[in-house]
């Protein structure tokens, strides 16, 4: 059996680390396999197969550092001497196939020289992940030699594809695109759970996110706000949590929208929340492949989303609209749907049994 190692920041609620788990339970019948992370603790530990083995550097999670811990951490991703140390210590000889799952701290660490066939996995826009300024550009730096270091190199969107290739033209490795695999069965059944209803007396939306810049949730209060002025009744519930909480929640008070855009911080199960929102949205300024979107479908919701490379997640569901990636098109949008009130006639069904037949194939390739 082969031995096969999946590298991702944490286990953390995130789309990556979803599809991750999903892909090691369907695959442990096949392969043995070990999930490496840098931090543990993550949310998503509970939902694995118990055969599916995870080794952490630290057994915490990184908010759980000190400063000092922090800034350690960080000198060892930017050193290539201290990242050859720790995949010396970790990884080297191991394993038959690595696969560095996300951008970023993994990707520099499983590109160190061996005899073991290399995967790198990408997400997300490499161009706008990392950010701007001089620690960007060193992560971009870093990104040139390391993504070489592969056998295959796997996007979840052509959208992905074409813009690693115009920021990295030089790279000859081996490219393909394979879409995020979802259970959908897991989705359905979780998504019966018991939870506090939502408003329904006026149109609701949920989006499901990190509250994070990329996800573009100041905008959206904006236009939730403009669209409350001008007479347009409807809640916004966000389920999430991330650095921008304490900011956003300040600014809501201020507009005096506690009662329309409301928090409802992480789930662990967010499916409940999507299936009985009016509508779905995700106002992100960049994407990947935007797995809760395809979690939106299988749920039956009308999405409407911004126009990022999620719009993939899109291709062939008709109860959808993609709009513009600014404060007119969201507000646009969102305000056609509060007139119009669309309605999802069917639900799709999604066969994924493809996507896992190509990742097998990638591994024993």
């Amino acid at each position: 059996m082969k031995k096969i190692v999946f590298g991702i920041t944490c286990l953390e609620l995130g789309g990556a680390e979803r599809v991750l788990i999903d892909i090691v339970n369907n695959l442990v019948d096949k392969y043995d396999i070990t999930i490496f992370t840098l931090y543990g603790k993550g949310d998503f530990l509970g939902q694995l197969n118990d055969r599916v083995k995870v080794e952490s550097m630290y057994n915490c999670k990184y908010d759980d550092l000190n400063k000092l811990e922090k800034l350690k951490m960080s000198l060892k991703m930017y050193n290539g001497a201290l990242r050859k140390l720790l995949y010396d210590k970790y990884i080297r000889g191991r394993y038959d196939v690595e696969i560095a799952f996300l951008e970023g701290p993994m990707t520099w660490i499983f590109s160190t020289p061996s005899n073991t066939k290399k995967i790198a996995w990408v997400h997300n826009d490499i161009e706008k992940v990392f950010g701007e300024g001089k620690r960007a550009q060193l992560k971009k730096s870093l990104n040139v030699k390391a993504y070489n270091g592969y056998n295959k190199i796997v996007f979840v969107s052509k959208d992905n594809l074409d813009i690693f290739n115009s920021i990295y033209p030089n790279n000859k490795v081996d490219k393909l695109i394979i879409k995020n695999y979802i259970d959908k069965d897991i989705v359905l059944k979780r998504a019966k759970e018991k939870i506090d209803k939502l408003d329904h007396n006026v149109p609701c939306f949920v989006q499901v996110s990190r509250l994070v810049s990329q996800k573009g949730l100041y905008r959206l209060l904006d236009v939730h706000r403009e669209l409350i002025d001008e007479g347009y009744e409807h809640k916004i519930y966000i389920v999430g949590d991330g650095p921008l909480k304490s900011d956003l929640q300040k600014l809501i008070t201020e507009y005096n929208l506690l009662d329309s855009f409301i928090l409802l911080g992480q789930k662990e199960n967010p499916y409940p929340y999507i299936k009985d929102a009016d509508y779905f949205i995700l106002t992100s300024l960049y994407e990947g492949y935007g797995m809760v979107v395809l979690e939106a479908e299988i749920l039956g919701k009308y999405i409407m989303i911004t126009d990022t490379a999620a719009r993939e997640a899109l291709d062939g569901y008709e109860y959808g609209m993609v709009v513009n990636n600014n404060f007119d098109g969201v507000f646009d949008g969102m305000k056609e749907i509060i007139k119009k009130k669309p309605k999802v006639s069917k639900k799709i069904v999604i066969d994924n049994e493809s996507i896992l037949k190509n990742i097998i194939e990638l591994i024993e390739g």
